[in-house]
């Protein structure tokens, strides 16, 4: 397998494609060493049938886990071979059931010796080998039902990429793309307002000579997203989280993430015991986010932004994001 040594894992599918061609091409051999016409892909339908009286093609597909036209398919192959038919003596006359008939019966009671043979083969196998496929394989299919293969390399792709990312303090020369960022994203979701531009317009005097904090993220050294820290004069809170933008043509590097926590950070720094934050049901990803940073939803504060429908806040005494 040396070909299997080159690819390395990036080949897995192809690896167990391969294993289960040899293991196939085996089983139509097995059928006719015990002279039981029978093609190895109508086994599922068949031992489902073999062990119920009937059933419909639903149940079957349910059970099995294939698709009703892979399962209607078999079935019309197995109808042709003699071995089930659809019992139209069914209790209710609108389902469609289907059941064996007394050829696959009898056929089933060969393949029955048939299966005490072939366990017995795979467990020879088992005890030879260092790992037991068997329980793996059903540990595989209970991990990738939790968390599917795409999803996870989605991850990975996310993880290496957001390396590249570096988080720099604020500087006069990214005043264009703290503003543009920002306004992007709030004209094409809702739209600019007062207390919009008294920060966008006036980064410095607005929010950094108060005692707040701007970050910027770059991408392979271009500014990509932004984030503010603004002092508040509040008694219950000390800081906000605000204008947070990434670019749509950046998205999905962690750059939101990477921002909050650089904004989390600073706030702890300053010790500040609050972080507070103003926002929209509809902008999902960036809730979402918030969630994973910690912020719980508060109600009863006033707010100077029409678009504003949900407040959050981050006991950062507590402070332990989600992964």
């Amino acid at each position: 397998m040396n070909f299997f040594e080159k690819t390395g894992k990036m080949a897995l599918g192809s690896r167990l494609r391969l294993m289960t061609a040899k293991i196939t091409d085996d089983a139509a051999k097995i059928y006719e060493l015990y002279d039981v016409d029978f093609s190895p892909k109508w086994f599922p339908v068949f031992f489902i049938l073999a062990e119920s009286d009937e059933k419909t093609i639903t149940e079957i597909a349910n059970e099995i886990g294939h698709s009703q036209p892979s399962v209607s398919k078999i079935t019309q192959e197995m109808i042709t071979a003699g071995l089930v038919q659809e019992n139209r003596e069914s209790a209710d006359k609108r389902r469609n059931v289907i059941a064996l008939t007394k050829k696959g019966k009898a056929i089933w009671k060969r393949i029955e010796v048939q299966c005490t043979d072939v366990d017995a083969a795979i467990e020879s196998i088992i005890s030879e080998a260092r790992h037991n496929l068997w329980e793996a394989i059903e540990e595989w299919e209970f991990l990738l039902e939790q968390k599917s293969l795409l999803k996870r390399v989605q991850e990975q792709k996310k993880l290496r990429e957001s390396k590249d990312v570096q988080i720099v303090a604020y500087e006069d020369q990214y005043q264009a793309v703290f503003r543009s960022l920002n306004e992007e994203w709030i004209s094409r979701y809702f739209k600019m307002e007062e207390a919009d531009y008294k920060a966008l317009d006036n980064p410095k005097t607005y929010i950094l000579d108060k005692g707040g904090k701007i970050f910027i993220a770059l991408y392979n050294n271009m500014p990509v997203g932004v984030c503010a820290l603004i002092k508040m004069n509040d008694p219950d809170y000390d800081f906000e989280l605000a204008k947070m933008a990434v670019s749509p043509k950046i998205q999905g590097k962690s750059i939101g993430w990477l921002l909050g926590q650089a904004v989390v950070n600073a706030a702890k720094e300053l010790g500040a015991s609050k972080l507070y934050l103003e926002s929209n049901t509809s902008l999902k990803p960036a809730i979402n986010l918030y969630h994973k940073l910690g912020f719980k939803k508060v109600v009863g504060r006033s707010t100077p932004y029409e678009r504003c429908n949900i407040q959050m806040e981050l006991d950062l005494g507590i402070f332990t994001p989600i992964r």
